[in-house]
């Protein structure tokens, strides 16, 4: 089991998407930052959530797009001229106990480059020592990556994501196929707002995930949608709206407000 409370909140790289503004923190937040992560602890979520892509020396760093702020592609970009932050020294930088969705974002140059400089490769070694000091989840779009890491890194639960409208009989098949502990679907792929005839209502989508041995993540969904997704028996949120998405569990009897959240152990550890 990856996550011991249903639903479990995720801080949606840290705080969540872009520039925001923290209760009790001056200016903002940018995303995939340290001080944006523990924001998203102080607010109430149980785990955070970083994006990981590989840069022109083979470093790892911390973004969400392909390209630098100034639109250099990461993949021609040393990782001190992109200036974005690490991810070993992120990881140094939370505490050990704080549990970790790594959303890898691969890229083009992965099909082609020798295999011991691609994105799966550089990721080993450190997940590899992150497994021994928190609990782990490894998500990413790409299969390839998936079966990588699963080969290399056993003890790692990993997800596959899919995207708007992805269909859930593609997605849940690959994810129990490759041997994977999760799926990932965007708030989009439950057709709340465009209600859409090929889509299953939540709750069979929850159904069919946890049968296939799954547990299913939605992402980005708002605050007012938080009971349902609780109601539906989703395991885990990755949200932007922290404070709101905690809240409204709270108020939807899905949370105490004062509730300590317990978590997975790290693979490795006794419990």
């Amino acid at each position: 089991m990856i996550f011991e409370q249903r639903p479990t909140v995720i801080g949606h790289r840290g705080f969540g998407s872009g520039e925001l503004t923290a209760p009790g923190r001056p200016g903002t937040l940018a995303e995939n930052t340290v001080p944006s992560l523990m924001a998203a602890l102080d607010a109430g979520a149980s785990w955070v959530e970083i994006d990981v892509t590989r840069t022109a020396d083979d470093a790892l760093v911390l973004r969400h797009d392909p390209t630098t702020a100034e639109g250099a592609f990461l993949v021609d970009t040393t990782a001190e001229a992109s200036g974005l932050p690490l991810l070993a020294e992120v990881f140094d930088a939370l505490p050990p106990e704080v549990p970790v969705d790594v959303d890898v974002k691969t890229i083009l140059e992965d099909a082609v480059d020798a295999p011991s400089r691609r994105t799966g490769a550089l990721l080993v070694p450190v997940l590899e020592r992150e497994a021994r000091r928190r609990p782990l989840l490894v998500t990413s779009f790409d299969p390839s990556l998936l079966a990588h890491l699963r080969e290399h890194l056993p003890g790692v639960p990993l997800g596959l994501l899919t995207w708007h409208r992805f269909p859930l009989w593609h997605g849940v098949p690959a994810a129990a196929g490759l041997g994977l502990q999760a799926v990932g679907m965007h708030t989009a792929s439950f057709g709340f707002d465009q209600p859409d005839s090929r889509l299953r209502p939540l709750e069979h989508c929850v159904d069919v995930a946890h049968t296939a041995g799954l547990e299913l993540l939605a992402w980005c969904p708002t605050a007012e949608r938080a009971g349902a997704y609780a109601a539906a028996g989703v395991d885990a949120l990755v949200v932007n709206d922290v404070p709101g998405v905690v809240g409204a569990l709270a108020a939807s009897g899905a949370r105490d407000p004062g509730e300590e959240y317990e978590t997975a152990s790290p693979a490795g550890s006794p419990d």
